[in-house]
């Protein structure tokens, strides 16, 4: 089983670049797209249905703003759109679908870029979001979870931990919080096999990030540590160019 992550930046700017034929070539079991940016009904999907993909969509009620996407070959046996916290759900940032003996949320953390406005509730999410994987934790052991955490965990996850130690995404408070999450029982699943230094997954669009490799790690896809045994590779597709992130893909028997 192939499961790809990826932070599409507006998917029918990535849709007009090319993304289905991507999709097709590449051949994912599942997809979970964030950042789509747009309602379902916006979104033209019968190329994925030719491909024979069940597809579900939590978009933000704000128009043009957030929002996640799920693709599976699979049809789910059930599937949870937010986490039951309304000024969370209200910007499509959580979808869950259960299959027979896995689960996968894709997950697209709130950024706190504007450290005035947005922080408080990027923690809030942080918590809230904490506190739900650990209620279905418990009987949803199976798990993985895809998406934009918009936080770096180490400093090898970012090109100049020095400069960015007090800017949103690599907060001590952020990283803490990260480390209490992988603790609940989760790897990541990157790092199981890659631990070089330099491997990122966004890039400013600004000052030549991406050609001079200044970014940051912050897609992931965490992997219950039950199916650890289960894992094969995951690895990072930086040259994928539909968006200012890249896809993380995990293959899982």
């Amino acid at each position: 089983m192939k499961i790809i992550s990826y932070n599409i930046n507006g998917i029918r700017s990535g849709i007009n670049k090319g993304l289905f034929d991507w999709i097709e070539k590449k051949n994912p079991d599942i997809l979970c797209l964030q950042e789509i940016k747009a309602f379902p009904e916006q979104i033209n999907t019968s190329h994925l249905d030719k491909l024979g993909y069940n597809h579900y969509w939590f978009s933000s009620k704000r128009k043009g703003y957030s929002g996640v996407g799920i693709l599976c070959k699979r049809k789910p046996l059930f599937v949870e759109y937010g986490i039951g916290f309304n000024s969370i759900d209200q910007e499509g940032r959580v979808l869950r679908i259960d299959l027979k003996n896995l689960s996968i949320i894709n997950l697209y953390l709130p950024s706190g870029n504007n450290m005035e406005k947005r922080l408080n509730f990027k923690f809030l999410f942080m918590n809230k979001f904490f506190l739900y994987v650990k209620k279905i934790f418990k009987k949803l052991n199976h798990l993985i979870i895809c998406g934009d955490y918009n936080i770096c965990h180490h400093e090898i996850d970012i090109y100049d931990p020095v400069k960015h130690q007090k800017i949103s995404g690599f907060l001590p408070e952020e990283r803490k919080w990260m480390t209490c999450f992988i603790n609940l029982g989760f790897i990541d699943s990157f790092r199981n096999y890659v631990r070089e230094a330099h491997n990122y997954s966004w890039w400013s669009y600004r000052y030549n990030s991406k050609i001079n490799n200044k970014g940051w790690r912050i897609d992931y896809i965490m992997v219950s540590s039950s199916l650890k045994k289960k894992m094969k590779n995951a690895y990072l597709l930086p040259n994928v160019t539909f968006s200012d992130h890249c896809p993380a893909v995990l293959e899982i028997d």
